[in-house]
C-alpha cells in the first residue's frame, strides 16, 4: 500500500521570517541563566571540605566529591549550552528578512552571474 501523493498546492510553504522567535529566543535565555544559576548551586552541594585539627601541627584537610550532584551540574550547563544555541537560532529566523523580489527574478539574476 503506498501513501497518496501530496498536492504541493494544498501544502504551503513554511515561513521562516516570524518575529514571534525573537520572544522563544528570550525565553530560553532567561532558562539557560536559571540552569546556570542551578547548575552553580548544584556544583557547590558536590564538594565538600572537612577539617581536623592536630595537636601541634596543621589541620588536616579534606576533600570529598559527591559525584550525583557534580553530574547534574553538567547536565544542567549542558542543556543549558544546547538552548542557548537555540536562541541563536531562533534569533536569526527572526530577524531574517526574505528577498523582496518574486522568485523568478531571483533565478534570473543569479543565471546572469554564471
Amino acid at each position: 500500500m503506498t501513501a497518496p501523493a501530496l498536492d504541493s498546492e494544498a501544502v504551503p510553504a513554511p515561513r521562516l521570517h516570524q518575529p514571534r522567535r525573537g520572544l522563544i529566543a528570550a525565553a530560553e535565555v532567561v532558562v539557560a541563566v536559571l540552569l546556570g544559576l542551578a547548575a552553580a548551586w548544584c556544583w557547590s552541594r558536590g564538594i565538600q571540605e572537612f577539617s581536623y585539627p592536630l595537636d601541634g601541627r596543621a589541620p588536616l584537610v579534606s576533600t570529598r566529591y559527591h559525584g550525583n550532584w557534580i553530574a547534574a551540574s553538567i547536565a544542567l550547563v549542558a542543556v543549558g549550552g544546547v538552548l542557548l544555541l537555540d536562541a541563536v537560532r531562533q534569533t536569526v529566523l527572526a530577524v531574517r528578512t526574505r528577498d523582496s523580489r518574486a522568485p523568478e527574478d531571483v533565478a534570473q539574476a543569479t543565471d546572469e552571474l554564471v
